[in-house]
């Protein structure tokens, strides 16, 4: 009987044991009716309690994505290998349709760039050198304009070249340091490049997806940097181009050098050799044209916030000019007109002065972070804090006996020790990191292997003054190299001692950070040598020996001089540190009667007085102030010799260009040709900042001369130079100074110690 008819309840069979039977001893569901069913096609094996609404099966749209990615990167991965077989088989056609897919002329798609790129990761281990054509055309697409998803997977694949194929890996990273160049932007805006993002691409994000891969190529292959150094130095602008191509590629290096410190000692020395390669095109004094720059670049743009196609022809004559030589010498005497030549003259300084400005202000800024990491900075830092003294042992018991063994030996109770709180106590300095010292050791060498040597420098060397002022530490080991060069390395060049000496006098007076026992240490070296020094040559006089070699020997001669013309310096600015007692109200202090001086400086009145005669060969500008001071002070009179010194002149000059030496100026025959004592009156490392830009940076840390000046000093010198007929130039802003020589520039900068520079007397560039 069919189980499912309306007669099925007559059917008592037992259902079969087995598996089979257990669907019929399920729980009967409630019958539907008929009414459920209007078109039945027949009657089913079980029954339906679903209703009368169609339920349609939902589509599975994301395997069939999946399924169309994957079968579209195995079509391009078959072309790939394909394209590979045929060009080993000699058969170059299918190999050069898949160099043009990387064609930016085309104009390829992101997504179609990243599946020929998946392609080619799996077969990068079968890139050779055969194929070079294809990996400089992947190379070289402008990957870092497009969308993040292809720039992550363009970063993936090249640190999979590299890491199979170390032969791709200079040009690569010859790649990448190009990137970092200010035009590489505009270059990469010139081909074709597909818009990849809704969002506008500035430079920043162009830069910061160049660093992110090669910090990933750094972490894939740590020996890098020995081939990166040497592209990052073939890539760096030529000193013609303008402000913005150097101030983009070299915020490029010091972001390098944060990540790849192993390049930081080089990357440092590069940027100081373009500084000074600039700074000595500046033999000029900035007052000549500061009214000109002063209003440029209010409203300067940072160059990594601007959007790619909308910067600004800032190209500038030096770009343009390439091939034109006539700024390359600004002092070129050709040609007879003088106003185009001083124009251009005008023009390409003040160029320069920007580029030097923007330089340094980068630097000082890098410097900057790392003084703000060590805040406690400065000469005047206090010295680490030493542990506090523990309480002394109690006293041993004098019934104390002998004990047979140590191993009996009783409990001593000791007292308790009351450390103290250390929320109340005051917390040791921080010493500076390891980072800081291993760059000030690499500025330090930097400076006694390039801006030492250099005598045309004049803001350069003002980074090792800075740094220096981080820690007091800092300043003693610059001093201490400065002190070694000039007086202990005889087998230096005496012009490279002359300079150390004069580095020295720059230093210690200018740098405020330089403390009083800091300055009358350096003075008592300095004052020690110049004892040793005067005693040779009075024993030499004495005995009529002629001495060749160490103290009073005339290859020492030049060295002398510098030594004591940077004595001189110190004086002025620093005499009062010089007292023996220190004591406040420097005002009073000058005319006090009766002031003991440090021992050491007796030496200098008797070089004064000696047969060397540092004052006739010294620099005028210094021998000038210093005489008027040490009068001021009453630590010696000099408008003697300086009177004598001038009338000696005016006997040689008469005596048509015979010597002629007064019997009260005398002088050391063999000293009077001193190859340095031009040097000696041009030569002054740290004269007044003048840059505005990065004089930020120097200005607190720097000791003016009106900050030094005696007040009355300037009704004390005309007085002076009245009585002792020594000629007096009054600078406009500083004070006076009495100049030895005729025929001086009354308002040049040999006028004062405020305007002391390299160069005392210079032509002026026409306005």
């Amino acid at each position: 009987m069919d189980p499912h008819s309306t007669f099925s309840q007559f059917n008592h069979r037992k259902p079969k044991a087995g598996p089979m039977a257990q669907k019929y001893m399920d729980v009967q569901q409630p019958k539907p009716g008929l009414e459920s069913f209007p078109k039945c096609p027949s009657a089913s094996r079980k029954a339906s309690p679903s209703p009368a609404v169609v339920v349609r099966r939902p589509i599975a749209t994301n395997s069939r994505v999946k399924q169309d990615e994957k079968y579209r990167k195995d079509m391009h991965l078959a072309f790939v290998n394909n394209a590979l077989l045929q060009k080993a088989n000699g058969i170059s056609e299918p190999f050069d349709e898949l160099v043009n897919q990387f064609n930016t002329k085309t104009a390829p798609q992101p997504a179609q760039l990243r599946l020929w790129i998946s392609a080619l990761s799996h077969v990068v281990s079968r890139l050779e050198r055969s194929h070079a054509t294809l990996v400089q055309a992947v190379v070289g697409i402008p990957w870092t304009t497009m969308d993040a998803a292809t720039v992550k997977a363009y970063t993936v694949f090249i640190g999979m070249l590299v890491s199979a194929r170390p032969e791709y890996l200079s040009l690569v990273l010859g790649k990448i340091t190009h990137g970092f160049t200010y035009q590489s932007g505009i270059q990469a805006l010139d081909t074709n490049t597909p818009e990849g993002s809704s969002s506008p691409i500035t430079r920043r994000v162009i830069y910061d997806r160049l660093h992110d891969l090669l910090q990933h190529l750094l972490s894939l292959i740590p020996t890098l940097s020995s081939t990166l150094q040497p592209l990052l130095v073939r890539n760096f602008p030529h000193k013609r181009q303008n402000q913005a191509s150097q101030s983009t590629y070299i915020r490029n290096l010091l972001r390098v050098s944060s990540y790849c410190p192993e390049l930081a000692d080089k990357i440092l020395s590069t940027i100081v050799d373009r500084a000074i390669q600039i700074d000595v095109e500046i033999q000029v004094e900035l007052e000549e044209f500061e009214e000109q720059m002063e209003d440029q670049d209010v409203f300067e743009i940072d160059p990594f916030d601007t959007v790619l196609g909308q910067e600004e022809d800032d190209s500038d004559s030096d770009e343009e000019d390439d091939g034109d030589g006539d700024l390359s010498d600004i002092s070129s005497d050709e040609g007879g007109e003088d106003g185009p030549e001083t124009l251009s003259d005008v023009n390409h300084i003040q160029d320069m002065v920007k580029k030097l400005d923007a330089i340094l202000t980068l630097v000082f800024e890098h410097f900057q972070k790392v003084r703000e990491a060590f805040p406690f900075s400065g000469a005047h830092s206090p010295r680490p804090a030493l542990p506090p003294e523990l309480p002394a042992l109690p006293p041993l018991p004098s019934d104390l006996s002998p004990l047979p063994s140590p191993l009996h030996l009783p409990s001593v109770v000791f007292p308790t020790l009351q450390l103290p709180d250390p929320r109340s106590s005051p917390s040791p300095p921080k010493l500076p990191p390891t980072s800081v010292n291993a760059q000030f050791h690499t500025l330090l060498s930097i400076f006694d292997r390039l801006i030492l040597p250099t005598f045309k420098s004049r803001y350069t060397q003002f980074l090792i003054f800075y740094y220096t002022s981080i820690s007091s530490d800092f300043a003693d080991i610059f001093l201490g190299l400065l002190v070694d060069r000039a007086l202990f390395q005889s087998s230096t060049p005496a012009v490279t001692r002359a300079a150390a000496a004069a580095y020295i006098g720059s230093f210690v007076s200018r740098a405020v950070f330089i403390d009083r026992e800091g300055a009358r240490r350096v003075v008592g070296v300095l004052c020690d040598f110049l004892r040793a020094h005067l005693d040779g040559v009075e024993d030499s006089l004495r005995t009529g020996a002629i001495i060749t070699s160490g103290p009073g020997s005339s290859a020492q001669s030049g060295v002398f001089y510098a030594v004591a013309q940077t004595v001189f310096l110190i004086f002025c600015f620093r005499w009062r540190d010089l007292l023996e007692q220190e004591e406040e109200g420097a005002e009073e202090l000058v005319n006090k009667p009766g002031k003991q001086w440090m021992s050491e400086l007796g030496v200098v009145q008797r070089i004064i007085n000696s047969v060397l005669n540092p004052l006739k060969l010294c620099s005028p500008n210094v021998v000038g102030q210093f005489a008027h001071i040490a009068q001021a002070t009453g630590f010696t009179y000099c408008f003697t010799i300086l009177e004598a010194n001038k009338r000696s002149e005016y006997a040689s000059t008469s005596a048509e260009g015979r010597l002629s030496t007064s019997i009260s100026t005398p002088i050391y025959p063999a000293l009077l040709n001193s190859s340095i004592t031009a040097e000696l009156n041009t030569f002054f490392p740290f004269d007044p900042y003048k840059l505005t830009k990065s004089g930020v940076y120097i200005q607190n840390i720097y000791r003016e001369w009106s900050a030094v000046a005696i007040d009355e000093e300037e009704e004390e010198e005309d007085e002076d130079g009245e009585d002792d007929g020594v000629e007096v130039a009054v600078s406009s802003g500083g004070l006076t100074i009495p100049n030895s020589q005729a025929g001086v520039d009354d308002g040049g900068l040999g006028a004062s110690l405020e305007a002391m520079s390299i160069s005392p007397v210079r032509p002026r560039l026409g306005r």
